[in-house]
């Protein structure tokens, strides 16, 4: 602690340096052990443990002198323990030690001038805060306390630095308090240093009206001095933090009774805040802290008054006015330097001053909103910051953007002017030591050797030796004794300031940006910061820039320090998942409008379609004929279009104002294409890329409560809501359509979830095709349509709006080849389960079938056989439940080829009509059984063939077989018999390799001879719809393609025997 004086004036700009550095290393490390032990997960689990809480508790209560010797029981439980509590406090009870040693450090660092006031103020208001900080960890005794018994009862002696370590926690207790009377031999030195600040610190205090007066940051206000470089005498001059006016003044009191220009500095700052940001989110309540202090001290009295005055006009309302007045002026700013990136050069000093004024609002308003109790709502919280943060990060990204700009500007400032200038002043002075001679030579030439090419040629530009030197300088001028002093060469002193703030824009543009624009404060404000850009999102007119949040996101990593690295991962985590969740949130706002959006214009789409034209055709046709319908006084039904017709600009609907909400967040989202957050990269595009895929599968993730034409209206009218997207955010909506819309053509979508396919799907089958088979719906071949018949109890939906052929060309449009495909191979899978319980009905009837298929031309032996066969009914119902299906499908596959015309992949899979169906051949194949041998499965499907044909006459029997020529069909849907037959013969036989025609020749003999017994039945209930079955043998030979040109004569020879037979309707 004791250095000479000559060692401080030769290496005091290497310690101002340094210090300022460690120091604001320390008060992290300070920080983070306050934050940690004032979190009960995080606090060292000795100061929890209750088994040691009687040990704590006596090492706080004696500390720092503790006997150990004499109090053995108080201390027995600390025994076990000693090892491990040297091991884990260690890092904690060293840290302390740093700050002893800062502490020590700083006292020999006292006696500086006017000259080193910045460096020297950034050290005093360091060493404050670091001791304030010190004073708040109410755990610090016993973290020393604890790890000095540890030592002590391992080591058998006291750590060394204990004992001065324990008494600088005892005499900073009250770290105010202490600190007056430690800087009672040095308050003229701060005095000075402090006072010396009344040129600059009152102008950035001045408010907004006297900024607006001036036209503070306006680059065109006056438009001739465009292009002049802008200077100022105080390039940064102000300490980093203002707490060492509010503070310092404290400290050395007596200059407030004595000189008036201290006072009035120190009221100007007791009026701007009264909330004071120590480090991070950790702040000091000045006036009460004062007050306190100096209501104690004689003759004060005006004091205490003069704080308590400062304290009621100390109002939010010129913060207010401030920030009002810079988001105006750095709008302004922005948009002139973007249309005229070479400003940036010559108003470099504006750009970073309105980053600076922006920042120091900015970070007042969140200090304030989160501590002051009693507050103004207008005062605290403002609703527009959002556009203040917006247009900051607008003024960095030109800066960044522009860098080389700027740096072959003041390359060439350099070169051609400041090293004449500075050359000039060093040739004029008077005198000038050997030393001094050869570091302002040294500047001169540095600057004189740059040029423009090192710059194309990108060079990497490093002048910090030069500033450093600058400081050394500064240093060696400040010895009272001094040969060269800088107060008597102040234009030296202003174009050496100027100089190094030009070698700062040549090679330091990113350390700019932090020192003045750095936010990372919002990181330890988590929720103000999250409450904000729910405000901002809130607000309509503010959502454009609601991109600002994330972007802050990237300040974060800059608050962290290279002396508490274990903090980086947890800094780096908070802003990892806070960037995740704004830019989240504003793709599910998005999303959310673009939904809103879709319901209208579904409405709107609704409108068009054809069933609302009914109610207008009957009012022209009733107006046409003059005939007077419904009620006097009903209001006209509105035409569609209506909501387009405005009389005035005035008007605003619904859809207008979304569609505006909605063009100004992806104006936000779409304003960066990527950001780097501690090495992630983050595409605010991909996120609202994400929902809309996520939203368009929720919205056909239930499609059932519409029919397909409803669906299929609403999915366009999405369709043409997200290709509007793309005027506002360069993402390919094409993508979004494709890995949604192809996802529903298979069975589950990507997230697992089912699809419109597997939905619709299961309905026909489960549903419509199953009240088919219970009697409820019958096939009309005439509409092409299934219809609910009338029954006791009615359905809940009408089968015809599911299944006409405008909704099946409605449904393929939706499902696509592919889904049509899964359709029809879940139909297929049905008839192949059919088919196998008609076949162990044949196994079980095999006898009988085998004779009754050679003996069809004798009509007793057949009756009598007929007798014999069970299940005949189970046969054709399960026959008419395939014919059914295969109707369906023949409806789904006509629909899909109307849709699909000549684009398919396969014939089957586009709706082309084949003479066997090769998926139908395929279900049945697999059918195989590895148990019965390939003529024995053949015999069965002959016989199949068989049971069908010889159990028709006893449809006869049913009332429901009555035959209606107005639907060309039975009630029953034993017309899909038909289909069946001649489907399930042309695929059994194909799988089987025999001829189809010779069975279907066998099938309608078989049939025909088992029809002619029905004409010599006596009992009307057996033969009550005989002509009915008749027509259905006619219409299984005129549905056969693979007859209708080998087998003509065949057929006729059929129909002649069925006409000579019976007498029926026309239609035979």
């Amino acid at each position: 602690c004791s250095l000479t004086s000559s060692l401080i004036q030769q290496k005091l700009a290497e310690k101002l340096t340094i210090l300022n550095d460690r120091g604001i290393g320390m008060l992290t490390r300070i920080y983070n052990i306050k934050k940690a032990c004032g979190d009960p997960k995080a606090k060292p689990s000795y100061l929890i443990d209750k088994n040691l809480e009687s040990a704590v508790k006596f090492i706080v209560r004696k500390f720092p002198a503790i006997e150990t010797r004499n109090n053995n029981q108080q201390l027995a439980q600390l025994q076990k323990e000693k090892s491990e509590i040297l091991k884990n406090l260690a890092l904690y009870y060293f840290t302390f030690v740093d700050v002893m040693e800062f502490k020590c450090i700083f006292s020999t660092m006292q006696t500086v001038n006017f000259d080193l006031t910045k460096n020297y103020l950034d050290l005093v208001v360091t060493y404050i805060t670091l001791m304030m900080l010190l004073s708040r960890i109410e755990e610090r005794k016993a973290i020393i306390g604890l790890y000095n018994y540890a030592h002590e009862m391992t080591h058998g002696s006291s750590d060394r630095e204990y004992p001065r370590l324990g008494q600088m926690i005892v005499d900073y207790e009250n770290p105010l308090k202490k600190m007056m009377e430690e800087f009672v031999p040095h308050g003229k030195s701060l005095q000075d240093a402090l006072v010396s600040l009344q040129m600059v610190y009152p102008r950035r205090n001045l408010s907004a009206d006297q900024w607006r007066n001036a036209q503070l940051l306006s680059l065109i206000s006056a438009p001739s001095t465009m292009l002049n470089p802008a200077q100022s005498d105080t390039v940064r001059m102000l300490p980093k933090r203002s707490v060492v006016i509010h503070v310092g003044f404290i400290l050395c009191h007596a200059a407030l009774n004595t000189d008036p220009a201290a006072l009035s500095l120190w009221k100007l700052a007791l009026q701007s805040s009264s909330c004071l940001c120590l480090f991070r989110d950790e702040v000091f309540h000045i006036h009460k802290a004062a007050e306190d202090l100096f209501v104690n001290i004689r003759g004060y009295n005006k004091r205490v008054n003069d704080i308590r005055e400062c304290k009621e006009s100390a109002l939010g309302s010129m913060h207010r006015e401030r920030r009002k007045f810079l988001r105006s002026a750095l709008k302004e700013l922005a948009t002139v330097l973007a249309d005229q990136p070479g400003l940036l050069g010559p108003k470099a000093l504006f750009v970073f001053m309105a980053l600076s004024f922006a920042r120091d609002e900015i970070i007042w308003l969140l200090r304030h909103a989160d501590n002051i109790q009693k507050k103004s709502t207008d005062d605290f919280i403002d609703k527009h910051i959002a556009e203040l943060i917006f247009y900051m990060e607008e003024l960095r990204a030109h800066v960044r953007k522009y860098g080389p700009v700027m740096q072959r500007y003041y390359v060439q400032y350099l070169s051609g002017f400041d090293a004449v200038v500075l050359n000039e002043l060093v040739q004029n002075l008077s005198v000038c030591p050997e030393d001094e001679s050869i570091i302002m030579s040294s500047f001169v030439n540095t600057m004189t050797s740059l040029s423009v090419k090192q710059v194309e040629d990108g060079e990497v530009f490093d002048f910090r030796g030069m500033r450093l030197d600058w400081f050394r300088l500064q240093a060696y001028t400040s010895v009272s004794k001094a040969s060269l002093g800088l107060a008597d060469h102040r234009e030296l002193g202003k174009m050496m300031n100027t100089i190094i703030f030009h070698t700062k824009m040549a090679d330091s543009l990113v350390e700019m940006l932090v020192e003045t624009s750095d936010v990372s404060i919002f990181c330890f404000y988590s929720r103000a910061f999250e409450k904000m850009f729910q405000q901002c999102l809130e607000l309509p007119s503010q959502s454009r820039y609601s991109i600002s949040f994330p972007l802050l996101c990237t300040h974060f990593m800059s608050c962290t320090h290279e002396l508490c690295p274990e903090e980086r991962h947890h800094i780096g985590d908070r802003s990892l998942s806070l960037c995740n969740m704004f830019l989240d949130e504003m793709a599910k706002q998005a999303r959310n409008l673009i939904t809103d959006i879709c319901t209208e214009q579904c409405t709107l789409s609704d409108q068009l379609l054809p069933k609302h034209c009914a109610k207008t055709i009957s009012q022209a046709v009733n107006k046409k004929s003059k005939k007077q319908t419904g009620k006097k006084g009903e209001p006209e039904r509105e035409k569609p279009g209506v909501e387009s017709m405005r009389k005035n600009r005035l008007l605003v609907t619904n859809l207008d104002k979304l569609h505006t909400a909605l063009s100004e967040l992806c104006f936000s989202i779409n304003y960066v294409p990527n950001m780097m957050v501690w090495e992630h990269t983050f595409t605010p595009r991909e996120y609202l890329t994400s929902h809309l895929e996520i939203q368009k599968n929720v919205c056909l993730h239930k499609p059932l409560s519409k029919c397909h034409n409803l669906l299929l209206t609403s999915v366009r009218a999405y369709m043409t809501v997200l290709q509007s997207i793309e005027n506002y955010v360069q993402i390919d909506i094409t993508r979004v359509f494709n890995n949604v819309l192809l996802q529903q053509t298979q069975h589950l979508d990507s997230h697992g979830e089912p699809t419109i396919t597997s939905l619709y799907t299961n309905w026909y089958l489960e549903t419509l095709l199953r009240q088919v088979s219970n009697g409820h719906i019958a096939y009309f071949p005439a509409m092409k349509a299934f219809v609910n018949l009338p029954t006791e109890n009615e359905l809940t939906f009408n089968a015809e709006e599911y299944s006409d052929i405008s909704e099946m060309r409605s449904l393929s449009e939706l499902l696509g080849p592919y889904g049509m495909k899964f359709l029809s191979e879940s139909l297929m899978w049905h008839i192949s389960s059919q088919v196998a319980e008609l076949k162990k009905l044949v196994v079980d009837n095999v006898e009988v079938l085998t004779q009754m298929r050679t003996s069809f031309d004798k009509p007793d032996h057949m009756a009598a056989l007929f007798k014999r066969l069970t299940c005949a009914y189970h046969v054709l119902k399960r026959m008419t439940i395939i014919g059914v299906i295969l109707s369906f499908r023949s409806l789904a596959q006509e629909a899909l080829r109307d849709v699909a015309m000549n684009v398919y992949e396969l014939s089957s899979a586009a709706g082309l009509p084949c003479e066997i169906d090769p998926a139908l051949v395929v279900a049945l194949s697999s059918q195989k059984s590895e148990n019965i041998s390939p003529e024995e499965e053949y015999k069965i499907a002959c016989l199949l063939m068989v049971f069908v044909a010889v159990s028709m006459p006893t449809l006869a029997s049913n009332v429901m077989s009555q035959y209606s020529p107005a639907i060309e069909g039975h009630c029953n849907n034993i017309h899909c018999l038909a289909k069946a037959i001649n489907q399930i013969a042309a695929a059994l036989f194909t799988i089987h390799k025999g001829s189809i025609e010779d069975r279907l020749k066998e099938f309608l003999a078989l049939a025909s001879s088992s029809l002619l017994k029905i004409g010599q039945e006596t009992d009307k209930s057996t033969t009550r719809n005989r002509e009915s079955v008749y027509l259905l043998l006619d219409m299984v030979s005129e549905s056969t393609p693979l007859l209708q040109d080998k087998t003509e004569h065949f057929i006729m020879v059929c129909n002649h025997i069925l006409c000579s037979s019976v007498n029926f309707d026309s239609k035979f």
